[in-house]
Formats: structure tokens, sequence, C-alpha cells
């Protein structure tokens, strides 16, 4: 695919050249790091997460991820390994299941087992670091983070829940290893992995591209809430792919210098940043200021009846 010959995204306001350019920084800042540092202390492959920015929090708090499909799987039964979490009742029938249809599970834990094996901290934490992904019956979502705490949240690795009452275990599964996850945050900004480092440049892309695409038609109010996207490694700089300009109102304050005669037309625009109130203007007026002069005062060597009443209002104000 040549990213650079394609038109930009229909949906979003994101350009392909904006998203390639990004990418091939991040690529090229992984290959210097790499260099540098002592490549046992590096994952061998590496997320690449898109950063979102909203204009507003969520009014709605919810815990079920929005599923985004993606081009180029993230995971893939060869080189992953995965976990399935299930309800007592269901865990013997869960595990025979797994085996006799092929379900790209490596091991499935009850959730007796959950609560009882894995108490301590560290506990949860070789757990977490054991697989690559976790599923869960959507039965028990609720249950989950008292019992495997907040390690598996903070390294996004949220338990996808599946709906094991139906007999598609299988597909459901595979859809969701070929999207990206959309858990929207409390707050104004949100992660999605989006690609892996041993990916291609391509692939990445496409990636890139489909998960912003995904993401502007599933947040509240779509395109018009997303204020800014990003691109970035777990240790990289965020690299922007898109920048929300402020909306300014603006004023024009018409043509300048065109009463002069000079020909010359200026148009002057300002932006509108806050209306300040208006001073007021106290209506208590003094008898001086109630005096008004007439405009052809000495020409002429004429005087007005206003030059006559000032002069007789100062010779007032001299003899007090």
């Amino acid at each position: 695919m040549d990213v650079s010959q394609q038109p930009p995204t229909p949906i979003s306001g994101v350009s392909n050249q904006a998203i390639l350019k990004a990418v091939n920084a991040l690529l090229k800042w992984k290959s210097s790091k790499s260099q540098t540092q002592n490549l046992k202390l590096l994952p061998s492959d590496e997320f690449i997460y898109l950063v979102l920015t909203l204009n507003k929090i969520p009014s709605k708090n919810s815990t079920n991820a929005h599923k985004i499909t993606l081009p180029n799987p993230l995971y893939t039964a060869d080189s992953s390994e995965f976990c399935l979490f299930v309800h007592d009742k269901i865990s013997k029938s869960a595990k025979q299941k797994v085996e006799e249809q092929g379900i790209p599970v490596s091991k499935v834990i009850k959730l007796s087992q959950l609560k009882k094996d894995f108490k301590a901290f560290e506990q949860k934490r070789k757990l977490c670091d054991s697989f690559d992904l976790f599923f869960s019956d959507k039965r028990i979502i609720p249950l989950l983070p008292n019992v495997i705490g907040k390690q598996f949240y903070s390294k996004k690795k949220i338990p996808v829940p599946i709906a094991l009452g139906r007999n598609d275990w299988k597909e459901q599964i595979d859809n969701v290893l070929s999207s990206a996850m959309l858990y929207l945050s409390t707050g104004t900004c949100s992660v999605i992995k989006v690609a892996k480092s041993s990916m291609n440049k391509d692939e990445i892309v496409e990636n890139v591209i489909a998960a912003v695409n995904g993401v502007a038609q599933v947040v509240p109010k779509k395109w018009k809430n997303v204020r800014a996207f990003h691109l970035k490694f777990s240790e990289s700089l965020a690299l922007p792919i898109y920048q929300k300009v402020p909306e300014l109102g603006l004023k024009i304050s018409g043509v300048v210098g065109g009463s002069e005669g000079n020909g010359e037309e200026k148009v002057v625009v300002s932006a509108i940043e806050e209306k300040k109130p208006k001073e007021k203007v106290s209506k208590r007026k003094g008898r001086i200021q109630e005096v008004r002069y007439n405009d052809n005062v000495g020409v002429g060597g004429v005087v007005g009846e206003d030059e006559s009443v000032r002069r007789t209002t100062m010779t007032a104000m001299r003899r007090r």
C-alpha cells in the first residue's frame, strides 16, 4: 500500500500523510534506542498506542470496551497466550469445550480458584504478566475488580467479556484478537493499543487509520468531541497526528483610511476573546458639561450664541 498516494480518510480530519510521518518517527526512535541500550532489557515486541483526547468527559462511565476492527490482528494464537476466567458452575464444561473445539485459550481459571490462589499482590502481578490477553465470562465481570486488583487495569490487560452462554466462543475470541479495545476513562484521555513494533510500516499505518476512523464513530458526539490524536510507544514522546484548532470569533472592523482619500483600503480583523462589560457612565452632569460649543467659533470673526453663554458662565465662576 502506497500511503502517500491515498486520499485523506473520509470519516476523520486526520490525513494519511500525518500518520505516516508519525509512524516513521516512532520506528526511527525505536531503532536508535535498540542500538544504544541492552537488547535484553527491551521488550521484543512493543505496542504502539493511539492516545485519544476528548473535548468533554463522557457523561456515563462504562467498563465495557468498544471493539474497533483492525485490518492486521494485534494477537495471534501462535505467538500469544490467553487465559479465560469462568464461573465455578461451568468450569469443567468450559475446559472440555476449549479442548474439543480448538479454542485458542491456554488456561481456564474458575472464580473460586482466582480468589484462593491469587490473593497476594505478587501473585496477581505474576498472573497478569503470564498471559498476553484475558477473557472472562461476562456474568462475573462485575466481581473481577476486587479479585484481580489494580495491576490488570494499570497494564491495560482488562479481561474482555465473552458471552459463554452462546456456542460461538471461538468466533467471539477471534473478533477480539483482530480488534482495538477502547475503554473510555473517567477523564478526557484514553489509550488504545493499535499496532505492534513487529509489524511492517504499512501494516502499522493501516491499523492506525482504521483505529482513528473507528474511534471517531463510537465516542460520544463522534468527531465533534475529538480534540486530538497522538501516537506513541510506552516510553516515547507522544507525536501529534491531529489537533483541533480552537474556534475564535472574528470581528471585521471595516475599511480604514477611506475618508482620507489616499486610495488605500485596510481591513482590520481581530479575534474576540471575551466580552468586556461596558463601563457605566454617570448620568449626573454639571453646568459646565451642559455647555455646547459652536464648531464655527473664530471662523471669519463670527461669535455664536454658545460663545456668549460660555463667557457669561466663566465670568460668574470668577466672581465666586
